[in-house]
Formats: structure tokens, sequence, C-alpha cells
């Protein structure tokens, strides 16, 4: 499975993203903000991982995003697979812990979860521009290293 937006509209799209993201990130640098984030590997029931690449920065990633501090970090994980990849159904969630991070500026605390048996209808939004399932063993290239880090610790059996 490969879902993605092509064409003139979406590099149009993606430079304004991207624009949008760099005046973000200035904003980080001066407020250094501490955030609170999720980010759940969705495991096929083949095996496959499935990554997204977004349209405001380059590369594959883990689904993710923020969390509202009164929110279950498990809830947040699922609510992201929903919003990202169009997650339709799902089996066991496994937590695998907190991590600090600091990405562009902000002090970042992120939950990691693996959520087995992933069924997706992809759906492209204004944030993802290309959703995938992947061998864990043949990754495409410009995964983020964050990303192929706990795509590991999950094969290490963490």
């Amino acid at each position: 499975m490969l879902v993605e937006r092509r064409g003139l509209s979406a590099l149009l799209f993606r430079a304004a993203a991207t624009g949008a993201h760099h005046l973000l990130r200035l904003r980080w640098w001066v407020t250094r903000p501490r955030t609170q984030g999720v980010s759940a590997l969705p495991v096929t029931p083949e095996g496959k991982v499935i990554l997204v690449r977004h349209s405001y920065v380059s590369g594959w990633y883990i689904p993710g995003g923020g969390r509202r501090a009164d929110e279950d970090p498990r809830e947040a994980a699922l609510r992201e697979l929903r919003e990202e990849i169009g997650m339709t159904s799902h089996g066991r969630v496994h937590a695998i812990g907190e991590f600090e991070h600091r990405p562009h500026h902000k002090r970042d605390t992120m939950a990691f979860f693996v959520v087995e048996d992933v069924v997706c209808s992809a759906r492209l939004s204004i944030e993802i521009e290309a959703i995938g399932a992947f061998s864990p063993d043949a990754l495409p290239d410009g995964v983020s290293p964050r990303s192929v880090a706990r795509i590991k610790l999950w094969r290490e059996g963490a």
C-alpha cells in the first residue's frame, strides 16, 4: 500500500506548508515550549509497518502528534492513528515507554506505542501527503533516524 499526493498542487502546498513550519520553528526558538506528544507504530496483520510523509517536512515518519495535558497517552496515540492513516480497527496496544527529545527547540516528552493488527482506509489530509505500508526489512529511503530507532526497538522485543 502506498497512497500519495502528486502534481503541481502538491508541490505548491508543500512549499506553503514548509514555510509555515519554518515560522513555527522560529516561534519555538523564542518561546522554548514544553510539549507532550505521542507516536504509535502501526503494524498490519501481515507484519508491515505503516509510515507517513508530512506535507511540511521531508522523509517518512511513524505517525504521531501532540496531546492535551488531560488526554490519556494511549487514547491520544489511537486518535492520531485515526486522523493520520485512517485507522478503522486494531488489535493489542503496547506501551513501550516515554522519551525526552528537543525537536526544533521544543522540550518534548513523547510516549511511544506499538499498535498491532492495524487496518486502515488510507486518506490524505492537509498534514499527510503520503501513507505507505512497508516491510521492516525493506524500509523506503528517507525514513527519519528516530523512526528507524523506534522500529528497531520494536523488532528487538521492547
